[in-house]
């Protein structure tokens, strides 16, 4: 029999390695946080900046590195025109801070990039889009049910990571049960339209 694959969902994950641009950030972000109350939306007992992170020259770094991203996944979901990034702001949680779960509307990848990350400081949950799915959950032998199957999955915060999925999957934040900050940079890339 020939196995074909309708309806999954793409994650993407990457892993940097620089350690330099993680203390820069941190220390931006702190100052900055310090310096703007922030904005409320999902988050629970922390901070989020202003959404217009992509256009402060000290963030350029990172926003290079969000492009080179979403320019690949591009090119694997074969998708057309070109993207760019319409918004992108920072997050504070400090311990007992949380997001509560939704959705990126208007917007096509979204994801996360991890600046300093506690252990404890709580997982990212991605919860499974098709909701007629938890209509009937399938047994399955001890330990082995295919990731296909899952009604949601938990991504460790690891510092320097980057994780991109589709801005329509419902995804939150645990509660930062650490004693000390968890500081992430969120985003939301569109597509450009084509006028004809």
């Amino acid at each position: 029999m020939n196995r074909e694959l309708y309806f999954p969902t793409p994650v993407y994950v990457k892993d940097t390695n620089d350690l330099t641009l993680n203390k820069q950030l941190e220390r931006d972000i702190i100052t900055w946080s310090n310096q703007d109350k922030g904005v409320q939306r999902t988050n629970m007992n922390g901070w989020h900046s202003t959404t217009d992170m992509h256009e402060k020259p000290e963030y350029k770094k990172l926003v290079d590195i969000l492009f080179d991203a979403q320019r690949h996944i591009y090119k694997e979901e074969m998708l057309s025109s070109e993207p760019f990034l319409g918004n992108m702001w920072a997050n504070i949680n400090p311990p007992g801070g949380y997001n509560m779960p939704h959705i990126h509307p208007n917007s096509l990848w979204s994801g996360v990039y991890y600046v300093k990350t506690p252990k404890d400081c709580g997982h990212l949950k991605l919860e499974d889009p098709r909701s007629t799915s938890l209509m009937s959950r399938p047994n399955h032998i001890e330990g082995q049910l295919h990731s296909r199957l899952w009604r949601e999955v938990h991504f460790e915060p690891i510092a320097g990571r980057l994780i991109m999925f589709p801005s329509w999957v419902n995804h939150g934040v645990d509660p930062n049960m650490s004693n000390e900050i968890r500081i992430s940079v969120s985003f939301n890339f569109l597509q450009r339209s084509f006028v004809v």
